[in-house]
């Protein structure tokens, strides 16, 4: 399945070049971003749930966002990092479609870019490597204000360069195999096509073609999981998203995603979190 590329709406947070010296340790990372790393001298490890791989020179790396990872640095380290999200009414997610390699060897021209991106935005740099720095509601914001108030032209170059690089990922990624079942594939894109509604299950059934229970057996097999849990899941992770980039009132964000249960959305996003909208929301602060 192509994905379109008007759908890879992804806008640059922060850009910048950074040097370790055994310090760059830290754990249970968890952002709402996607990170893209290119690494130019020294070796540090990325722990992602089900890996571990050594961050070697002249090699990229991607962390989709919502991935639990840790940082490990006992020596001198060296490496761009490029942060993008997803726009606020962004559609189909290539990760939902896609295996994408965590490592790719890199290019002079990978280099280039984020050289580049550097020199026209070295407001975009981090203020410090400590996660606990940058990824909170008021940093998020700023930062999603700051490319918002680019000149066309900026944001133009910066989404180029940004395509560029994750296309070299995508170069290298496989189909996930249940996306052979075209009727899965139309479930799929109409669920993240509609986040912003209240999705019914018989509406899945009839872009599938297919009656209810033969919809939710389907779905299950293929995903693992039922339609209304995965359903759940997407608007949790946009909830997140939500939280920390608009200033909307809690309820509000509920309503924006198609729930007018506002209590059910509360028990969801904990059920699912750990901790409420509101509690979510202030420890990001």
């Amino acid at each position: 399945m192509q994905i379109p590329i008007e759908a890879l709406n992804l806008l640059m947070l922060n850009v910048g070049y950074a040097n370790h010296n055994a310090d760059w340790n830290w754990k249970n990372v968890y952002s709402p971003f996607t990170r893209i790393f290119y690494v130019t001298e020294g070796r540090a490890w990325l722990h992602l749930p089900d890996a571990t791989f050594e961050l070697r020179p002249r090699h990229l790396y991607i962390i989709p966002a919502y991935t639990m990872h840790d940082y490990e640095c006992t020596d001198f380290f060296c490496h761009y990092y490029l942060h993008v999200y997803e726009a606020y009414r962004a559609e189909t997610n290539a990760f939902e479609f896609y295996n994408f390699p965590t490592e790719v060897e890199g290019a002079d021209v990978d280099r280039l870019l984020f050289e580049m991106m550097c020199h026209l935005h070295p407001e975009a740099q981090l203020p410090a490597s400590d996660p606990m720095s940058y990824d909170n509601q008021s940093s998020f914001s700023g930062y999603v204000k700051r490319y918002n108030d680019m000149p066309l032209y900026d944001k133009m170059r910066l989404r180029g360069a940004t395509l560029t690089l994750f296309s070299r990922f995508l170069e290298h990624a496989t189909p996930r195999v249940w996306t052979s079942n075209e009727r899965m594939q139309k479930v799929l894109t109409y669920i993240n096509n509609h986040l912003y509604n209240d999705i019914d299950i018989d509406e899945l059934a009839e872009v599938a073609c297919v009656t209810k229970p033969y919809l939710i057996r389907l779905f299950k097999q293929d995903f693992g999981t039922s339609p209304l849990k995965y359903i759940n899941k997407k608007k949790v992770e946009r909830a997140q998203l939500l939280l920390i980039t608009e200033d909307m009132p809690v309820k509000d964000v509920a309503y924006a995603l198609g729930f007018n249960d506002y209590s059910y959305f509360i028990r969801m996003f904990k059920k699912t979190t750990g901790k409420t909208p509101q509690v979510y929301r202030d420890t990001m602060r």
